[in-house]
C-alpha cells in the first residue's frame, strides 16, 4: 500500500475503521447491522454517482443488468444481510462479515459454499474513487454485482472449490492469481470493445475509466494469467479478455475445475 494512503495518518479514521471491524460477526454468522455515519454514506453516494455513467460506458451488458436487478442503494451503505436476501434467490450467494483481509484459504473456502466474506468499513473520504484495501464499496458494488450474474457466480464458486481441493501453497497462490485476472480484473469483448466484469474494475471509477485506453488486453489463458505478476496498489497495465462470459466459464472455470497439485504451472512471467 502506498505510504501516502490517507488512512495511515488519520487517527480518527483508523479508530472508526477498527470499531466497525470489531463488529464483524465472522464466517457462518449473520452480519451485524452497522449504523453508518453521514460522512460514510456520503462516500458511498459519491462513488455510486460517479460509477453510474462510468459503468454505462465501460461495463458489460450482464453487469448492467445485474446492477439493475440488485438495485443497490444510491445514498447509503448497503447492509450485508439485506443485500444477501436479494442476492441469494438470484445465484445462491450470501454475505458474511469479517474484520479485514483473511487468508486465501478462508476466503476461497467460503466461495466454495457460496458465501462471500466481506468487510463493512468504508474507504477514506479523501480517496473515494480508488482504494487498494477491500472496503465495503468494493465488496458490494464490485463483487455483489458480479455475484448476481450466473456465470460469474459460478466462476467464484469454481475458484473456491479449486482452492479447497489442492494442498500445495504454490498451487493455491496460482489459483488466487488466476482469480485476480478474472474475478477481480476481468474484461470481455462486446461488439468489438472491451467491457469490464471484474469486481476490482467495477468498484474503481478511476481504473474503470483508465483501462480501456491504457491496459494491454491479452487473450484468455489461465496459465499465462497465473504466471503474470501484478501490483495491488496500482492500476493494472495487463488484463486478460474473454470473448463472452460463457467462454470465461468454459476456459477459466474449466481450469478451476481440473487444476491439481500435479498440474504444471510454472515458471512465472515478468
Amino acid at each position: 500500500m502506498p505510504l501516502e494512503h490517507p488512512w495511515l495518518s488519520d487517527a480518527a479514521y483508523r479508530t472508526r475503521r477498527d470499531t466497525i471491524a470489531a463488529l464483524a460477526a465472522g464466517a457462518g454468522v449473520q452480519p451485524a447491522t452497522i449504523t453508518y455515519l453521514p460522512s460514510e454514506n456520503e462516500v458511498w453516494a459519491t462513488v455510486q454517482t460517479a460509477l453510474e455513467s462510468a459503468l454505462e460506458y465501460h461495463a458489460c451488458a450482464e453487469i448492467l443488468d445485474a446492477r439493475a436487478r440488485l438495485s443497490l442503494a444510491a445514498d447509503r451503505v448497503e447492509q450485508l444481510e439485506a443485500l444477501s436476501d436479494r442476492l441469494e434467490p438470484m445465484t445462491g450467494f450470501r454475505y458474511e462479515a469479517v474484520p479485514g483481509l483473511v487468508s486465501k484459504e478462508e476466503f476461497f473456502g467460503a466461495l466454495a459454499r457460496r458465501r462471500f466474506l466481506s468487510t463493512q468499513f468504508v474507504r477514506h473520504p479523501d480517496w473515494p474513487h480508488y482504494t487498494p484495501e477491500p472496503d465495503v464499496i468494493h465488496e458490494v458494488i464490485g463483487h455483489a454485482t458480479c455475484l448476481a450474474v450466473p456465470q460469474l457466480a459460478e466462476l467464484h464458486c469454481l475458484a473456491g472449490e479449486a482452492m479447497t481441493r489442492v494442498e500445495r501453497a504454490e498451487t493455491r497462490q496460482f489459483i488466487s492469481d488466476v482469480f485476480w485476472f478474472s474475478g477481480e480484473f476481468g474484461v470481455v469483448r462486446e461488439y468489438g470493445q472491451w467491457k469490464a466484469y471484474g469486481a476490482g474494475l467495477l468498484s474503481s471509477v478511476g481504473e474503470l475509466s483508465w483501462f480501456a485506453s491504457h491496459a494491454t488486453i491479452r487473450p484468455l489463458d489461465p496459465l499465462q494469467m497465473g504466471r503474470t505478476t501484478y501490483d495491488i496498489t496500482s492500476y493494472q497495465p495487463t488484463l486478460f479478455g474473454a470473448d463472452s462470459l460463457d467462454q470465461l466459464v468454459d476456459v477459466v472455470g474449466g481450469f478451476f475445475s481440473t487444476v491439481s497439485d500435479e498440474t504444471p504451472l510454472w515458471p512465472r512471467n515478468g
